[in-house]
C-alpha cells in the first residue's frame, strides 16, 4: 500500500530538524576549537547529571561537550584531508564510548588538571558494591513507620514492634565485588552508604596553537603514533 502524503510530511520535517540540530552542534564545535586555546578529553566513572552539572557550573565560562561522537568526529575532522585544523584527527580517534566528552578552556594544562584531580565526590551505591555490608537486627529508629512495608519489600525481615521499625534477625545486604540488583542498591541507599566515586578524568589535551595532540600523564608525548591507550576507550 502506498504511504499516506501525510506520513511522508512528517518524516521529512523530523529529519530536516535532525540535520538542523546536527550542523549547529558542527558549527558550535568549530566556534569553540576558533576560540578557546586547549581542547580536553575526559571520561566520566559513576556518572551523575547532577554532580556533572555541577562541574558545568564551575566551568560555566568554559565549553562543555558530551555525546554525539559521530557528529563531534565530522565537526573535527576524521582523517588529515578533513581536518578542520592540525592534528584534530587525533582527537576524533579518541571519541569512543565514555570519551564522548570534550572540554573547551583557556585553562592551561596543569590548572585543569590541578582542579579536576582534586574534585571527586561518593555517591550512592554504583554498579558493584564496594565493600560488604550487613544489618544487624533490631530497631531501625532512624525510619517512621510507614516505610515498614518497603523495607519489607524489599526482602528485609522487619515488622513493626510498639510502633518502631525492627530488623527482627541478621541481613547480609551484599559482598563486596557483588553486581548490585536495584534491590540492593536501594537498600543501601536508604542505610546510607556511599560506594559510588564520581570522578572526572582528563585524558587527551589538544593545543591549539602548535596544534599537538598529547595524553595527559605520558609529559605531553606528541600523538604521532598509537598510544594503544583504546582500553581507556570503555
Amino acid at each position: 500500500m502506498p504511504k499516506s502524503k501525510r506520513d511522508k510530511k512528517i518524516l521529512t520535517k523530523t529529519a530536516k530538524k535532525g540535520l538542523e540540530l546536527k550542523q549547529n552542534l558542527i558549527e558550535e564545535l568549530q566556534k569553540c576549537v576558533d576560540t578557546y586555546k586547549y581542547l580536553f578529553i575526559f571520561s566520566v566513572a559513576n556518572m551523575r547529571n547532577s554532580k556533572l552539572k555541577d562541574i558545568q557550573n564551575a566551568w560555566k565560562h568554559n565549553r562543555m561537550f558530551f555525546g554525539k561522537s559521530k557528529v563531534m568526529m565530522v565537526a573535527l575532522g576524521r582523517s588529515p584531508s578533513e581536518e578542520y585544523k592540525d592534528n584534530l584527527p587525533q582527537v576524533s580517534r579518541k571519541l569512543k564510548g565514555d570519551l564522548g566528552r570534550l572540554l573547551f578552556t583557556n585553562q592551561t594544562k596543569e590548572e585543569v588538571n590541578e582542579w579536576f584531580t582534586k574534585f571527586m565526590e561518593m555517591d550512592y551505591a554504583g554498579n558493584k558494591a564496594s565493600f560488604s555490608v550487613s544489618l544487624d537486627p533490631g530497631p531501625l529508629e532512624q525510619f517512621p513507620h510507614s516505610v515498614e512495608p518497603q523495607l519489607r519489600q524489599l526482602g528485609l525481615p522487619n515488622a513493626l514492634k510498639k510502633g518502631v521499625v525492627t530488623l527482627l534477625s541478621d541481613y547480609e545486604v551484599c559482598k563486596e565485588g557483588d553486581v548490585l540488583t536495584p534491590e540492593q542498591a536501594r537498600v543501601l541507599t536508604l542505610f546510607g552508604y556511599e560506594m559510588a566515586e564520581f570522578k572526572v578524568t582528563i585524558r587527551y589535551m589538544w593545543d591549539a596553537q602548535s596544534g599537538r595532540f598529547a595524553q595527559m600523564g605520558d609529559n605531553d608525548l606528541p600523538e604521532g603514533s598509537d598510544d594503544s591507550d583504546d582500553s581507556d576507550d570503555d
